[in-house]
């Protein structure tokens, strides 16, 4: 079995995020990169679905400059046998651009399965996963919290969770692709020995410019700007029925909630 797992990294949830001078995007020199935590959750799952089907290879694939390396070898400790750097050649990609690169980068390589996690914590889009599928004309689930290979092992149910509480399950063959969700596993660490291995495991290098074909971002980021700051609260001093009075003064007349 061949399995594609897309990671991506991303600012540390904990780094103070600075606007360049010019708003044209992130001061980037002093922030610290991790793995998007959903794509741990796919990287997991990737290695315990080669563990269920008895072998096979699972390559974790990223679009970005060469910091993203540190990425993939993260993964490459965690198990993962091989990884392709696509790199990005100091240019911002869009959700549709990255489907792009990704989809020619996986396209005839005979993945069985492509797990991604559901969204990247930065841009929040959630849109990747999808336009890769309907790039290459698969089956997608997204958010899934249980993966269950089929007897022949040609195939999977898949759980996800939908609004409500409500699930949904589907039954679906290879080639598939899946975003992954908290709660599907819980991502192990990664061992001395794996790290001592994931030196040498292979990366293949490509490059964007080679994989657009000439499709062109469709969204464009400007005039960047820091959410406001948050006004101070308004705390109500007094007894409890002139305070409950004031509350529904204030909402009706500042807030004009009600």
């Amino acid at each position: 079995m061949k399995i594609a797992c897309l990671i991506k990294q991303v600012p540390d949830t904990e780094t103070r995020i600075r606007i360049k001078p010019d708003r044209s995007g992130i001061e980037e020199s002093d922030i610290k990169y991790i793995v998007s935590p959903y794509c741990e959750f796919a990287v997991e799952e990737a290695l315990r679905v080669k563990e269920k089907a008895g072998g096979g290879e699972a390559t974790v694939i990223s679009l970005g400059p060469d910091r993203v390396v540190e990425a993939i070898r993260t993964a490459l400790a965690m198990g993962i046998d091989k990884g392709i750097h696509i790199d990005s050649e100091g240019k911002s990609f869009d959700s549709y651009a990255t489907a792009v690169v990704l989809a020619n980068v996986l396209r005839d390589r005979g993945f069985d399965m492509i797990l991604c996690g559901k969204q990247a914590i930065d841009g929040d889009n959630g849109q990747v996963g999808p336009m890769i599928a309907e790039l290459l004309d698969i089956p997608q689930v997204m958010i899934i919290e249980r993966l269950e290979l089929t007897a022949d092992k040609k195939g999977v149910t898949a759980t996800r969770r939908v609004a409500g509480g409500g699930k949904e399950v589907y039954e679906i063959s290879f080639p598939a692709l899946f975003g992954c969700e908290k709660g599907l596993n819980v991502p192990r660490y990664a061992s001395l020995p794996g790290i001592m291995k994931a030196k040498t495991k292979p990366i293949e290098k490509l490059k964007s410019s080679d994989l657009l074909n000439g499709a062109l971002p469709l969204v464009q980021w400007a005039n960047y700007q820091l959410p406001p700051e948050r006004m101070a609260g308004k705390k109500i001093e007094g007894d409890l029925a002139y305070q409950a009075h004031e509350l529904v003064r204030l909402l009706r007349e500042e807030a004009k909630v009600i």
